[in-house]
């Protein structure tokens, strides 16, 4: 099958026969690629829409990469009903894929006595969510746990099945499944306005017109944008900022689990995490802006990131940082998804996809091609996906530079390029011919980890930025 990926320059194709599409995405974050994966499973002519040059270029790229087990959620909503859904999808899919995924568990600390107090409630919480293995622990406990922990600690709640995971490579395997199934990609592809006629949307987009019979958004931190082109006025997106703070390989062994707060109603706090990638994370703020493009850190941001962690891990703060970087959530006020279908407009919004859209993303694709159905398409029979095994980029597992047998096979792999990260050029030549190839160093990174190490691109950037000018037409 001819994969379709288009791009700034490209002419925007159709369909064959010229009839509109079937579906069109407009989003390709790790919601909308999870979507088109699933639409890729069925005999219909889906388009995935993406304003930036790559897939998963926004909110998608800078979060806490945590697979939520969903304890916390509010029960009964429809994201505790996908997040416990999509925890199981999603970890199946790694495990079969090779995403990387550490069960690592997480660790609510109390600090204070009204923390303290607010833990039964937690727990009676993760069990009304159908989590049973959450359990309260004393100060002891807590300290036999992380013996690094800052002092002060009077209990905690541990919640073993938390886990980290990729959060770069999760939307490229669904991105790439989609596009190997025939889903048409078409980046750079801004959506500015949407005329609805009796059968078909037709799209005004940065690259010309796109028609299709069904619409799915989302677009993320536009999703209220795009909703009110189709004339409704539901929810607002208020970007949420998330700075974040990444320490040293060095500091790794300070942290077993992930270290959660106590939860506010502005979010879970600032919490200290591992990463597959073998680094520990620091944050984020949740600072409420009215700038969907603020994605800046601040020395303010940082200096209460640091007061926090000294607070949570003090030894940290001795630790080199590797680098700080910031994210925006979509938040709507609304502590549930905003997912909603319009059968008369043969539309489906999918709105306000929280923190926990990396863990729920599988399960919320289903619902979506459910609601499909209710707005009148018979997508048809689904087919299972050809098998797909993703890079390594987890430091826990085998990576190629490690792999004498792989090497023995192909030098390429025994040659490292990016020192801080131990990134060979066989990897990065695999990135640079894989079906969703990067157009910037940024998307070697993501796909790769070149240049993401402690130097930052100092020693290897120059030749990274060779290779990808050496691949644009």
């Amino acid at each position: 099958m001819t994969h379709t990926v288009t791009t700034a320059g490209d002419p925007l194709p159709t369909p064959p026969g010229g009839a509109p599409y079937d579906v069109t995405v407009i989003g390709a974050g790790v919601v909308g690629t999870a979507i088109a994966r699933e639409l890729g499973r069925y005999p219909l002519r889906t388009a995935l829409v993406e304003a930036s040059d790559d897939i998963a270029d926004g909110t998608s790229k800078a979060n806490t990469a945590i697979l939520h087990t969903g304890f916390d959620a509010v029960p009964g909503s429809l994201e505790a009903r996908l997040v416990r859904e999509g925890r199981r999808r999603l970890s199946a899919y790694a495990a079969r894929t090779g995403i990387p995924v550490e069960r690592v568990g997480a660790l609510l600390v109390a600090w204070d006595a009204e923390q303290l107090a607010a833990l039964p409630a937690l727990l009676a919480k993760a069990e009304a969510n159908d989590y049973h293995a959450a359990r309260l622990l004393n100060a002891d406990e807590v300290a036999e746990r992380e013996p690094h922990l800052g002092p002060g600690a009077l209990g905690g709640l541990e919640v073993p099945d938390e886990s980290v995971i990729c959060p770069w490579t999760t939307p490229l395997a669904f991105a790439t499944e989609a596009v190997r199934a025939g889903v048409h990609l078409h980046l750079d592809c801004p959506v500015l306005d949407i005329g609805t006629g009796d059968a078909v949307h037709t799209l005004t987009t940065g690259r010309g017109p796109l028609r299709t019979r069904y619409l799915i958004n989302a677009a993320g931190l536009h999703a209220d944008e795009i909703d009110r082109l189709l004339g409704h006025d539901v929810f607002t997106v208020t970007p949420r900022r998330g700075q974040l703070i990444v320490f040293d390989k060095l500091a790794r062994g300070l942290v077993r689990h992930i270290l959660l707060p106590v939860p506010t109603a502005a979010g879970k706090g600032v919490l200290v995490a591992p990463t597959v990638f073998g680094n520990i994370l620091l944050g984020p703020t949740a600072e409420e802006l009215d700038d969907k493009t603020a994605t800046g850190s601040t020395q303010d941001g940082i200096a209460q990131l640091r007061e926090k962690g000294r607070r949570i891990l003090p030894r940290l703060l001795d630790e080199e940082v590797t680098a700080v970087y910031a994210g925006l959530r979509a938040a709507t006020g609304q502590e549930d998804y905003r997912i909603q279908e319009y059968p008369g407009l043969r539309y489906i919004a999918v709105g306000g996809i929280r923190s926990t859209g990396l863990t729920a993303s599988m399960a919320i694709a289903a619902h979506v091609t459910t609601l499909l159905a209710r707005t009148g398409l018979d997508p048809g029979e689904p087919a299972e996906p050809a098998p797909l095994t993703m890079p390594g980029l987890g430091e826990a597992g085998r990576r190629p530079y490690l792999d004498a047998e792989l090497i023995a096979r192909d030098p390429a792999y025994g040659t490292v390029v990016c020192h801080c990260e131990r990134v060979t050029a066989g990897e990065l030549r695999d990135a640079l011919a894989s079906t969703l190839p990067p157009r910037s160093v940024a998307g070697l990174a993501r796909r790769t980890r070149a240049g993401n190490g402690r130097c930052q691109g100092f020693h290897c950037g120059a030749g990274l930025r060779a290779l990808i000018e050496g691949t644009r037409p």
